[in-house]
């Protein structure tokens, strides 16, 4: 199994991978990886993120921008 992350705008049109696809052996590695990258892709212009598992949506969209308290 590949899992990978699918770059959205706000409005959920797509946005290329600013550093090409990364694929991952698990979801916690995915996770792991956004985790740590996040803040990158937001300023590259990803807005929102979807996870993939062999291209079948596992959750999101799921916000990259920080929510305000």
């Amino acid at each position: 199994m590949v899992w990978t992350w699918r770059f959205e705008k706000a409005d959920g049109s797509a946005v290329p991978a600013p550093s090409g696809t990364e694929e991952f052996p698990t979801q916690g590695d995915a996770e792991t990886w956004i985790g740590e990258i996040w803040k990158d892709l937001l300023a590259d212009g990803v807005d929102q993120v979807v996870l993939l598992e062999d291209g079948q949506k596992i959750y999101g969209p799921m916000s990259l921008h920080p929510t305000e308290q």
